[in-house]
C-alpha cells in the first residue's frame, strides 16, 4: 500500500505539523514503506499462533514481607541539616 502525497499533507496537519518540502517526500515514501510492510504482515498465516500479550512468559516474582532492623528514627533526624525534631526540613518547591 502506497500513500499519496496529499494524505501526507493532511495527516501533518491534523498532527500539526509543518513539513518542508524535503520532509513530505521523505515521509511520504517511509509511510508507504511501513504500510506496505504492514500488508506484508497481513497476509502471514496466523491461524496456529497462540495470541500472547508479551513474547516471553513473565509472571511477578514476589517475596514476602519481613520487618528488618533499620536506622534510629531519631538519629537519622538528628544527621538531616535542617529537622524540626519529628520532621526534615525541605525548601518549598510548590510555592507557599
Amino acid at each position: 500500500m502506497s500513500l499519496s502525497r496529499a494524505e501526507v499533507e493532511r495527516v501533518s496537519l491534523l498532527a500539526r505539523l509543518q513539513l518542508t518540502e524535503a520532509e513530505l517526500t521523505a515521509m511520504t515514501e517511509q509511510l508507504g514503506q511501513v504500510l506496505g510492510y504492514m500488508d506484508l504482515l497481513a497476509e502471514l498465516d496466523t491461524e496456529d499462533v497462540e495470541p500472547m500479550a508479551h513474547a516471553v512468559e513473565i509472571a511477578n516474582v514476589f517475596r514476602p514481607d519481613e520487618v528488618r532492623p533499620s536506622y534510629e528514627r531519631l538519629t537519622m533526624l538528628a544527621r538531616a541539616p535542617h529537622a524540626d525534631g519529628e520532621f526534615y526540613l525541605v525548601p518549598a518547591v510548590l510555592g507557599e
